[in-house]
């Protein structure tokens, strides 16, 4: 299978090539150039296999350039390893009938990126090997909170490699923070921006599009690659529990095999459930993908009206993860949308550029409305949501999934579509302790410190505290550099010990 780019079909590479480039070299987003197919009889078969061998399976379809052993390679090291808390990996919760929550936070960072990330550098240095001819890759992260952790841990001390994360200082909580200023290994590098993620993220695109300072890594024997899900690498891992979810029902008799779900997805860069929607496109017999989002509603607006517009306010919430207003993986949806009109795309996306703001061709709207349903909600339904899940259900979910479950609950008011429901449980609700406190009926007490407010949420609610939560009160901090967003590229070279 080869890869292509979203603004230029006549690019073609290798599943390799994709990963360890990150980013095609005009800007687009690598895309399969088909998506394989699975039949329900092979879905049936894989119900009674385990994480590791779903993901075997499911990613030989995609990465056939990867011979069987280095599979092997990548894919036990990330799933077999024991750095997930449950041996199912991502495990089902069912919270009322019809209704199943997708934990993907049993890896060591407590956050759905943990799912991708922990396989992504395995995939990289095997894709390293096959095409970047010794160079040391240096992986730019921009991130809401989550994926930074997870890629610095996923990372930390891999040979031939270096990660450098860039987080809004005032956009993340505090827990998030912490995960990165105390991060250890010997090839990271932290540094927060003042500025929000969009701001972030926007810096490391220019980053990887500066010829510039790509011929000055060049010169250190570095490559530039990326563990955002602009990354085909960091989202074709996440495909696979989707997939797995519906083996686990199946397992579990709660779905009969070929029929339908929902699936419902808290999101903000539109990765996470742009994989859902590449399983169903495989062939998971999904009815509905429905899109939430808090009060940073920018892709509730274009899934309701087809107009995709940055240009409002952006809020800072409860669910920092999901404060984003440029939301990249659109792109690849876009291009699947348009029949791979890669001038449509790109013409979309120098108008995001330049105007903030574009419309697809009817045509296109009809497609996208007919398959996603959107909804949002803010802070105060949200902190809502979490207590009434948890009062009805004994359940205690974080900001962003409780996000999903109060759109969900919204898109059934709305529609009375009683559909068995997949959502993605994305975050361990310590990571957000004092909303989900708040939310529960804890209190706060002035002068709480971060882990008086995590002790508190475990004693109020009886959940035990993750350890690699609990872990971080005794690390020393590492990396408190700020610096402004325009900085950036200077903020790079002092992190790899260039001059600038």
């Amino acid at each position: 299978m080869l890869y292509t780019s979203t603004r230029d079909r006549s690019v073609k590479v290798s599943s390799a090539q994709a990963i360890a480039q990150g980013i095609s070299a005009d800007g687009g987003l690598f895309v399969p150039e088909s998506i394989p197919q699975i039949s329900m009889e092979e879905i049936v078969r894989l119900a009674s296999a385990d994480y590791v061998t779903r993901a075997k399976e499911i990613l030989s379809l995609y990465l056939t350039d990867f011979t069987d052993e280095e599979l092997d390679y990548c894919v036990n090291g990330a799933y077999a390893s024991g750095r997930f808390s449950s041996e199912k990996v991502a495990p089902l919760a069912e919270i009322e009938p019809n209704v199943h929550l997708l934990e993907l936070w049993k890896g060591p960072t407590c956050a759905f990126k943990d799912m991708a990330l922990q396989l992504l550098p395995y995939l990289m240095t095997v894709s390293a090997k096959k095409t970047a001819d010794g160079k040391t890759i240096v992986i730019l992260v921009a991130t809401s909170g989550d994926t930074g952790k997870a890629a610095l841990e996923g990372f930390k001390d891999v040979k031939d490699t270096k990660i450098l994360v860039f987080y809004p200082e005032d956009g993340v909580s505090p827990m998030q923070k912490l995960q990165m200023m105390t991060q250890e290994g010997d090839n990271v590098g932290v540094c927060a921006i003042r500025g929000n993620f969009d701001d972030a993220q926007s810096g490391v695109k220019r980053i990887f599009s500066d010829r510039a300072i790509a011929e000055k890594l060049a010169a250190h024997n570095m490559m530039f690659s990326s563990a955002n899900s602009i990354n085909w690498g960091r989202l074709v891992p996440q495909i696979v529990y989707y997939i797995s979810a519906y083996c686990d029902m199946i397992a579990d008799g709660s779905i009969t095999p070929g029929a339908p779900v929902n699936v419902a997805v808290p999101t903000g860069n539109f990765g996470n459930i742009l994989a859902a929607y590449y399983a169903r496109k495989m062939g998971l017999p999904i009815n509905k993908l429905i899109c939430a989002s808090n009060a940073n509603n920018v892709l509730t607006d274009f899934l309701t009206t087809g107009v995709y517009d940055r240009n409002r306010t952006f809020h800072a919430t409860i669910s920092p993860s999901m404060d984003i207003l440029i939301s990249s993986n659109l792109e690849r949806l876009l291009y699947d949308m348009t029949d791979g009109d890669d001038r449509a795309v790109a013409g979309y996306m120098e108008q995001l550029n330049t105007v903030g703001r574009y419309t697809v061709v009817p045509e296109v709207f009809a497609k996208i409305s007919a398959l996603f349903c959107a909804g949002c909600c803010d802070d105060a339904q949200t902190k809502q949501t979490i207590h009434q899940v948890f009062e009805s259900d004994e359940y205690l979910c974080d900001t962003h999934t409780a996000v999903a479950v109060k759109v969900y609950k919204d898109y059934c008011a709305r529609t009375g579509d009683q559909t068995d429901t997949i959502i993605a449980s994305t975050a361990n609700p310590f990571k957000f302790s004092a909303a989900v406190l708040e939310a529960v009926g804890g209190g706060l007490a002035a002068g709480f410190s971060e882990f008086d407010v995590v002790r508190q949420l475990s004693v109020v609610t009886g959940e035990q505290i993750p350890a690699p939560l609990a872990d971080l009160e005794q690390r020393s901090v590492r990396f408190t550099d700020v610096c402004d967003k325009e900085n950036m590229a200077q903020a790079v070279f002092q992190m790899l010990g260039i001059e600038g």
